[in-house]
């Protein structure tokens, strides 16, 4: 593979725009999951300062800078402290997106640590597959991040070609592990080729355009479905391609994948992040094409014939496989192509044994020469010391790229159970120490298609009087079957996704759901502000509900009018069943189902701290508390693209000051002329050197010299 120092800046700039975003998404909703009286506290799960233990001990019993604070002398509650590293989170996250030498190893690692520490306290809400993928990413670019600020020689990293060769290993464990999981879950929608037709309606936020895709011919739909598998089966192995233009290839169709997936849902940073990931399938030669930078196009040798040869024979096995294992037939007279499962699930699983092996070890010897061209660059560099400089930071960082992927073959053999028997013991027991730092996880994205028959949606409902109800709508997920789906992302609202998820289950599978009704019913303002920013909105803005039920709905999308006018009401529902029975403050049902979750009051709430930390932190809440989070991180994005835009500008000015311009020739003559011009450079630059040398000698010969 090519340089590829281009394809790390752009995966940098990345990181550190998608860590931005994440701090600052979770920093808007602290207060309500995670506040003194939110729905969650985190006090109740803080780590607790042993003075008695080492601090690398208690470090690795609970990886969390929470439990720090105390000891650092910070006069800060729990949510303060938590609140205090999402803004410095997102503060240098702002910076390394801004400053290119803030994209640093150091840099990077704080926002990995801080980053951890969040999760390591944040329970339901922040257990999601795109935490763990952050995660594991954001450990992968403190290997891959220069040392700008130690002032390290960057000419000789020449192992940055094996740490960035992780992200594409991660990059092919998410795409090829999420879509063996489709089929390896036996769902009948994934199966029965009809998970698109759903996807759309199900999805944990839907758009506006959701609507209008899921209005498309189910045929049309079914196609979808055959083609997400073979993007995300049948494409991944072409990442550890020999040819360059099959890797090229397979980027520019995860490329456009993703791109889809951010238009066509409200998935968070999700789809930021496997795009960010997808530049490890680049080089410096393609970019700079992309630029206009590129070498001019010379004819075909045939080398590059043979290898469009070759890139044009994968493909076609490709189209012809999905053709037969998916019977694709196109029918002329109604204009519509048909499509079938041709394999069963026997069969599949029979191929995923076949495979999974052998995956694993095209990673090995892809690594491998990785490594090996990696030590022969240290090798051909001049100078002894330079040599062995080299070679000393390829030894650590090789070891280290080797141990990351070695523990990575423990989760990613997990979807084949006859082959994770097989993974060494000593690997296991590597893998289980590291495991609380979530350096490496499994993926198996959508799995399981839900909502086939109806989208469910806990619906809840409050009443002053037990007989009268009125229903509490939330700012983002499915409610009011007029209001038509939001656009939030990049925008991660925790609260309405976990709202989407209990509703596949019953409310006892969800402790934290019993917390949400009882802050209700006392008025928590933190709280409501994470279903109604805008009081005017909330039914119960002047006080709180004296009674609190919820119930369990199916929704699904109308259907176009007979017109074909846009929808007047975008959802129709149904009651199912009852999910939550109507409770009030101090009755027998809430306070045993508080008990019984272990949600029950253990520690008295302390005064909040009136530090001069502790009155700037509750400053900045209070500008911020006002916005809805969307708009934050919108505000946020447009702040980032602002200032480039004047840093693009202010380079221009300043770098037409500087270059004087020349008058323009014609193009005729100066092609004419170039020859010449080369000529005369370098007669002149040789004139220069015996003139320098003449003047030498003639200095040496004067009296003064000898004397």
């Amino acid at each position: 593979m090519g340089e590829t120092r281009l394809p790390r800046h752009m995966f940098l700039w990345s990181m550190a725009i998608i860590y931005m975003f994440a701090f600052a998404s979770l920093y808007v909703q602290i207060p309500g999951l995670y506040g003194n009286e939110g729905v969650l506290p985190v006090r109740l799960v803080e780590p607790r300062v042993d003075g008695s233990r080492p601090v690398l001990e208690q470090i690795h019993a609970h990886p969390s800078l929470l439990w720090l604070g105390p000891r650092l002398g910070l006069d800060l509650d729990a949510q303060q402290a938590m609140e205090l590293l999402c803004l410095a989170g997102a503060l240098l996250a702002l910076g390394a997106a801004l400053l290119e030498p803030l994209r640093d190893s150091l840099v990077f690692f704080c926002l990995w640590v801080l980053y951890l520490s969040l999760c390591q306290v944040g329970q339901d809400f922040l257990r999601f597959q795109w935490d763990s993928l952050l995660l594991e990413a954001g450990f992968l670019t403190v290997l891959v991040a220069p040392l700008n600020l130690l002032r390290w020689r960057s000419a000789f990293r020449q192992h940055d070609a094996v740490t960035f060769w992780l992200v594409r290993w991660l990059l092919f464990r998410l795409t090829f592990g999420s879509g063996v999981a489709k089929l390896a879950s036996h769902c009948p929608s994934w199966w029965g080729l009809t998970a698109v037709n759903h996807m759309f309606e199900a999805q944990g936020i839907p758009l506006p355009w959701s609507w209008f895709i899921q209005q498309l011919p189910d045929w049309y739909l079914k196609l979808g479905t055959v083609g997400l598998l073979v993007t995300e089966i049948a494409v991944p192995p072409l990442y550890f391609a020999p040819i360059r233009s099959l890797r090229l290839a397979a980027f520019y169709i995860q490329a456009v994948y993703q791109v889809k997936l951010m238009f066509l849902g409200n998935n968070g940073f999700l789809p930021l992040l496997s795009l960010a990931l997808t530049f490890s399938l680049l080089d410096d030669d393609h970019i700079s094409y992309w630029l206009g930078h590129g070498k001019k196009k010379s004819a075909k040798t045939w080398p590059q014939t043979i290898m469009s040869l070759v890139l044009l024979a994968v493909f076609a096995v490709i189209i012809y496989g999905t053709k037969v294992l998916f019977t694709l037939e196109i029918d002329w007279e109604a204009k519509t192509i048909t499509s079938k499962t041709a394999f069963t699930q026997q069969q599949f699983g029979n191929w995923l044994k076949l495979v999974t092996g052998p995956t694993i070890w095209v990673g090995v010897l892809s690594l491998t020469w990785e490594v090996v061209a990696a030590m022969l660059g240290c090798v051909c560099v001049r100078g002894c010391l330079w040599k062995l400089w080299g070679l000393v930071q390829w030894a650590v960082i090789a070891s280290a790229a080797v141990a990351v992927f070695a523990i990575s073959v423990v989760p990613y053999s997990s979807m084949e159970q006859v082959y994770s028997s097989k993974i060494l013991p000593e690997v296991r027991q590597a893998y289980s120490l590291v495991e609380r730092y979530r350096l490496v996880s499994a993926y198996s994205l959508d799995s399981r298609m839900t909502g086939v028959d109806g989208r469910s949606e806990v619906v809840l409902e409050g009443s002053m009087d037990k007989n009268t109800w009125t229903e509490i709508e939330f700012m983002y997920k499915p409610g009011n079957v007029g209001m038509a789906p939001p656009v939030v992302a990049p925008h991660q609202p925790r609260l309405d996704w976990q709202m989407s998820q209990a509703a596949q289950g019953l409310a006892e599978q969800s402790p934290w759901f019993t917390s949400l009704v009882h802050c209700l019913l006392q008025g928590n303002k933190d709280v409501v502000r994470l279903i109604q920013t805008d009081s005017a909105q909330y039914p119960f803005s002047q006080a709180p509900p004296v009674y609190l039920r919820a119930s369990l709905y199916k929704y699904w999308f109308t259907q176009t009018a007979q017109d074909g006018s846009g929808p007047k009401e975008w959802w129709r529902r149904g009651y199912s069943e009852e999910f939550y029975p109507a409770v009030q403050l101090g009755g027998l049902t809430l306070e045993g189902m508080l008990s019984q979750h272990g949600l029950k009051e253990k520690f008295p709430i302390q005064p909040s701290p009136d530090s001069p930390l502790a009155q700037a932190l509750r400053q900045v809440r209070d500008h911020v508390q006002t916005l809805p989070g969307h708009l934050v991180l919108w505000s946020l994005l447009a702040t980032v693209a602002t200032i480039w835009l004047f840093k693009t500008l202010l380079s221009g000015v300043l770098g037409g000051r500087k270059a004087k311009p020349t008058p323009a020739e014609p193009k005729a003559k100066k092609a004419k002329d170039q020859p010449a011009a080369k000529n005369a450079s370098a007669s002149s630059l040789k004139a220069e050197r015996e003139n320098s040398e003449e003047s030498r000698r003639d200095a040496d010969k004067s009296p003064k010299k000898r004397k």
